[in-house]
This record gives C-alpha cells, structure tokens and sequence, in this order.
C-alpha cells in the first residue's frame, strides 16, 4: 500500500507500507528500541539486543509491517537503492482463548520521520489487516495519556476511547501517567479505505 502525505516543507513525500523482511530487522531493531529507551511510549524495558533476537520476535507476531520509502539511495553503495524503513508495527491477540479473536498492536516511528503521516500509514494498515488475519476489532491497552500526538490521530481514525488506568504508566523518569484504553472495530474485508 502506498500512502502519500505532506512533510513540514510542504513536499509530497510517499511511504509504503509491507510485510517485514528478514533483511529490514537491523533498522526495526533500531527504531524499536529508540521507542523503547525513550521510556515514554513503550511498555517494554528491555531492548531487542540481537538482530536474531529482534528477527525472532518479529517473525512471532500475527504481522509485523514496516512503512518503507522505495528506492532510497543505499549510504555507503554508489548508485544502489533500497527501502529506507521510517517505522513498523506488529499486530497479534491481545489476549488468549476467548479473547484472542481482538488483536493489538504496536507502532514505531522513527524520530526523525515523526509527524510526516508515517504513523497514520501504519495505523490505517494495521486497521485493513484485521479481518484478513481474523481479528473483530484492535484494542490498544496502554497509550500513554500525554502521548498527544498518537491520541488525535486514534481519535481522528474513529478509535473509541473507552477507559482509563490512573498511574497506570510509570515512565523511565519514575512518573507514573494515566493510561487510555482504546478500541476499533475491524473493518469489512472488502472496505480498502479508512
């Protein structure tokens, strides 16, 4: 799926976002942990240490993405391209047995490509992979109520805010934040547009 949205500088920027490659690990495992010892977002306290650690944890999931800009100049080959990654998600049940028919996901962006409609893209994708991989709806446990920036966009895809943990959050700086619980349906598999 290619997603086009404008950048701060007003220029028309693309990003497609697919299935993760083996090959893709390093850089997820780079931005991944970026979120993670930001210790602001993420529930997680450990980094993926390993480029097998990370690919294990990835190939895990029900679907891990990663929202790529085509044919990005490689850095050190003269004149070869590759996909330069700005950002993943991983979509698996939010709980067991009974439950496990509601997924939830994660989402990462890289700082530097934040507020350039990469985490909209992999919102939106996340939300058409529902029913394909059998989920009823998205359930997102724990998002940070000062993360502004992920709650308008929720919010604006029709999310429903349906709950909130008080101090539910304790950030690396030992605050503890409320957190929001949020909910959306899936979509109908033949809907191919948010």
């Amino acid at each position: 799926m290619m997603v086009g949205g404008g950048s701060p500088a007003g220029e028309e920027s693309i990003v497609e976002v697919r299935a993760f490659r083996s090959e893709d690990v390093g850089a997820m495992r780079a931005i991944w942990n970026e979120v993670v010892e930001a210790a602001d977002a993420f529930p997680q306290v450990d980094s993926l240490l390993t480029d097998e650690e990370a690919l294990a944890f990835f190939g895990e999931q029900t679907r891990a993405a990663v929202a790529v800009e085509p044919g990005a100049a490689a850095g050190s080959v003269p004149g070869m391209l590759h996909d330069r990654i700005c950002g993943l998600y991983i979509l698996h049940p939010n709980n067991i047995g009974r439950c496990a028919h509601v997924a939830n996901a994660s989402y990462a962006v890289a700082s530097a490509e934040r507020g350039q409609g990469v985490g909209r893209a992999l919102v939106e994708d996340s939300l058409r992979q529902l029913a394909p991989h059998g989920f009823t709806g998205l359930q997102f446990n724990a998002v940070v109520a000062s993360n502004e920036g992920a709650i308008a966009l929720y919010e604006k895809l029709g999310f429903m805010r349906i709950g909130t943990i008080p101090g539910g959050f304790r950030s690396g700086q030992g605050i503890e934040e409320d957190i929001l619980i949020f909910y959306h349906p899936a979509l109908p598999e033949a809907e191919g547009r948010i």
